[in-house]
């Protein structure tokens, strides 16, 4: 009997000592549960809990190079902690001030700026209301919206490479460079390589969809892409649009550009035997004959165009670049029919939330690229004016059909001669 006490008494006294402790392995146990739960359902920048786009499929990213926990922490993180006291109200409006005061003259933008209203033309009239921008969203990769300056995404598919983190950045660095200039906006945007609202198809209602390129049977509204990789000398097109056009024109050389089905936002303000050779897609091989026999028959001259397309390129600077993502985001803007909100599942973005997510190479290189605010105002846009966009076409086309005729003309000289 006094045993059986005795153990009753220690029984008694052990479980006031372990129940804390049980308690304590059990919420950290479901802290954690919790925490793993909510990370993964947070899509992230980097495609975190994101499938690839399923009009473009390409393979997955890979993220199982780190712990759960780890990965956990970092989608937190990044995600909904980095934004947090890293903004300084009063700073943000005296740049607000004093960018709204610049009286600075940095002229007229670029001809090819003139294509801003050529590509928002289909809105002219009807305007865009939430109902055009929310059809858009099946075509969309993420949803940009932009808010009294600050910026808001919402993530559908996950982006190859790092497209959707440079695209990003280059909006936040607008937000920098043009600090109160920006205006809230709402935006659909495709980080995939074909254009995906045909004209034909879409002409009832057309949507709006931004992306890196368009084709002039397309809706698709170009931005400026903010991809860094580079190709050779003669431009050719792969699967669709590719960004190698812009290195190849930097070169120097003569370029020879394979009549390109696919059009960025400045490869518009290209022109034949001024910024670079035309070569016949379906004329090829005596197509680059030609063009190579050409240039060897007037170095002079072949210099010259290589000059003209080094000179264009040089007169895109990043400057141009802000003006005209800024331009065109402006008139844009305009078209809407509704007050821009930030959706509840958009999360915001800031540069301390981007740079998280990106790992040692990318961080070094957009820090690198990082913009501040501008000393002048952007450039002007010149107003509206249609028949000086069908004037320079036709003057563009009737060049490339001259040299296909003069090309198909020696083709047939040797056949002759056989």
């Amino acid at each position: 009997m006094g045993v059986s006490s005795r153990a009753y008494r220690r029984s008694q006294s052990f479980l006031p000592r372990s129940a804390p402790l049980l308690a304590f392995f059990f919420l950290a146990a479901l802290v954690l549960f919790e925490v793993d739960n909510f990370a993964s359902q947070t899509k992230t920048i980097v495609g975190h809990n994101l499938e690839p786009t399923p009009w473009h499929p390409f393979p997955p990213k890979n993220f199982n190079e780190s712990s759960r926990y780890s990965r956990a922490s970092q989608i937190i993180q990044c995600s909904y902690l980095s934004c947090r006291g890293n903004t300084n109200d009063d700073d943000d409006d005296e740049l607000r001030q004093n960018q709204t005061q610049l009286r600075g003259q940095t002229g007229v933008c670029p001809e090819l700026f003139r294509w801003i209203h050529r590509d928002l033309e289909p809105w002219a009239q009807s305007r865009i209301s939430i109902t055009h921008v929310m059809e858009a969203k099946k075509y969309a990769a993420f949803h940009v919206v932009i808010v009294g300056g600050k910026l808001y995404v919402d993530y559908y598919f996950a982006c190859v490479q790092s497209r959707a983190m440079f695209t990003v950045w280059g909006l936040l660095q607008l937000l920098r460079r043009y600090p109160g200039r920006v205006p809230d906006v709402d935006i659909m945007f495709d980080c995939m390589d074909k254009p995906s609202l045909n004209r034909e198809e879409h002409q009832s209602r057309p949507l709006p969809l931004f992306r890196y390129c368009t084709t002039p049977n397309h809706f698709d509204i170009p931005f400026p892409d903010w991809s860094f990789w580079s190709w050779y000398k003669i431009y050719a097109e792969g699967y669709a649009w590719s960004v190698s056009l812009k290195y190849i024109l930097s070169c120097g050389c003569l370029p020879l550009i394979i009549s390109p089905q696919y059009e960025d936002f400045f490869s518009r303000g290209l022109f034949p035997k001024k910024n670079y050779w035309p070569v016949s897609s379906t004329n090829l091989c005596p197509s680059i004959k030609n063009a190579v026999e050409w240039g060897n028959a007037h170095l002079d001259q072949a210099a010259e165009i290589g000059r003209g397309s080094q000179d264009y390129m040089g007169s895109l600077n990043m400057d141009r670049v802000y003006d005209y993502m800024l331009h065109l985001i402006t008139e844009y803007s305009k078209l809407l029919e509704f007050l821009p909100v930030p959706p509840s599942s958009a999360l915001e973005v800031c540069a301390e939330s981007l740079l998280c997510f990106a790992d040692q190479t990318q961080r070094q290189f957009l820090e690198r690229s990082a913009s501040s605010p501008s000393p002048a105002p952007p450039c002007t846009l010149q107003r509206p004016n249609r028949n000086i966009i069908n004037r320079w076409l036709e003057e563009k086309n009737k060049i490339i059909t001259d040299v296909q005729i003069l090309c198909n003309r020696k083709v047939l000289e040797i056949e002759t001669e056989k």
